[in-house]
């Protein structure tokens, strides 16, 4: 599913995020990368969904190297992710419904189609009833189910999540943390960057830690 082969990632002026990093992920884990601020986890991530590219090495998905990809390809490719940003990159001006259907509207799916899907998503999330209600007005624990919920609507067989419990409650947390844990149950491959790996032991099959952009095991 995914593979780093001997990845490396540069900032300028002479930033390394990440050196000599390979591993292998197979469909249907539950892998959590780990480390310090710093460490590289984002930028991991932002490879994976061609956000970035590699310095050097290669970043595989499903067979293919994302890294290499021309910029009109990349469209396709994030078809089938779902990412969950650790800002949630929520439009406060519109409601939830809004919100969480915006990947399927930008993609032209039918109205109907369209519905179906925001009500299984918000179902998954414990958000089902509040399409009407404005970000705003949720906790930070539902913004944070929101953020989850768009990001499957696509039904996704990769979930990349980065940082998805920061800032919430120990209790909140851990409920936000096990709906990843269900995605996994039901084929879904997830990838976490967390500062808290504990959250994910029940369903984790594969711990990345990095350290000044180095996997260390």
């Amino acid at each position: 599913m995914i593979r780093f082969e001997h990845v490396g990632k540069r900032y300028p002026p002479n930033t390394e995020a990440l050196a000599d990093v390979s591993f292998e992920l197979s469909k249907g884990e539950l892998a959590v990368v780990c480390g310090r601020s710093g460490a590289g986890k984002s930028t991991l991530l932002k490879l994976i969904a061609a956000i970035e590219r590699p310095s050097s090495g290669s970043v595989l998905v499903n067979g293919q190297n994302v890294g290499a990809l021309k910029r009109q390809a990349i469209p396709y490719l994030r078809r089938n992710l779902g990412i969950v940003f650790q800002d949630q990159k929520l439009l406060f001006d519109r409601n939830v419904f809004d919100n969480v259907t915006l990947p399927l509207s930008l993609a032209g799916f039918p109205p109907r189609e369209v519905a179906k899907r925001a009500q299984a998503a918000l179902d998954k999330v414990g958000l089902l009833g509040r399409e009407k209600a404005m970000p705003i007005a949720l906790s930070g624990g539902e913004q944070q189910r929101l953020a989850l919920a768009r990001a499957v609507i696509n039904r996704p067989n990769l979930l990349l999540a980065d940082e998805p419990t920061a800032h919430l409650d120990a209790d909140t947390a851990r409920d936000v943390a096990a709906i990843f844990v269900e995605f996994q149950r039901v084929g879904v491959t997830v990838l976490v960057a967390t500062y808290d790996a504990g959250l994910f032991a029940a369903g984790a099959s594969r711990l990345l830690e990095l350290q000044q952009g180095r996997l260390r095991a």
